[in-house]
């Protein structure tokens, strides 16, 4: 279970909504997983897939906006981490999910806990301490 706690705050209120609805995205997959591993998800697993690569493209360039706007020192090295983000979920994308569904959803998983871990925690909390100091939160 992905859960928000306020150690993954960037401090700008809009973008740790937007974190928060990543972590609903990840929970919808776990839940898919946990439910009935019998049973076909390929469906859902592409919903959710697609799901997040929507979300996040929307997501990242709020992200990038706001940096640009405010002269970000770090924004290139952030949206080469964006580009590959996307990247690697268009990778699963194009995996054989049907076949592989129980191993594309734990990658995923494992994916986007690693992302938590080092991007929201580490790398985005850079950025949210620039732009409060810009009066942004």
């Amino acid at each position: 279970m992905f859960r928000w706690d306020e150690v993954f705050s960037c401090k700008i209120a809009r973008f740790d909504e937007q974190h928060r609805q990543l972590f609903l995205l990840a929970n919808t997959l776990l839940d898919i997983i946990k439910s009935d591993q019998n049973a076909d998800h390929y469906d859902e697993i592409v919903a959710a897939l697609n799901a997040l690569k929507d979300y996040t493209v929307h997501h990242f360039h709020a992200e990038e906006s706001l940096m640009e706007q405010y002269g970000y020192p770090k924004l290139m090295s952030h949206r080469m981490q964006h580009k590959r983000f996307l990247a690697k979920v268009q990778e699963m994308l194009d995996q054989d999910v049907d076949q592989n569904q129980a191993e594309v959803s734990m990658e995923l998983l494992t994916f986007l806990a690693d992302w938590i871990q080092k991007h929201i925690m580490e790398v985005d909390s850079q950025y949210g301490a620039y732009l409060n100091d810009k009066g942004i939160y």
